[in-house]
């Protein structure tokens, strides 16, 4: 790596999928408060991520619906004097 190209604070950071539950350790200088021990016993700061290569429908193949607020609902509802019926 070369000298003097990275910011200060450029470590060792645990990037974690909270929806597939998949970590892993990498280099980054974002910005986290939260830590946490990982496999070798050190703590390193965790970057929380709701989605990523590991839990994409495009990488993994499956398609995954996630209805929040019940936008779902809400469109059928909306539009379901239209239905053939």
């Amino acid at each position: 790596m070369k000298n003097d190209i990275h910011p200060k604070n450029y470590r060792k950071v645990i990037f974690k999928d909270f929806s597939c539950d998949k970590a892993w350790m990498s280099y980054s200088c974002a910005q986290t408060k939260d830590t946490i021990t990982w496999e070798d016993g050190s703590e390193y700061p965790l970057v929380k991520l709701e989605i990523s290569a590991e839990s994409h429908p495009f990488f993994t193949g499956k398609m995954k619906f996630v209805d929040t607020a019940g936008r779902i609902d809400k469109f059928n509802k909306r539009f379901s004097k239209f239905s053939k019926s």
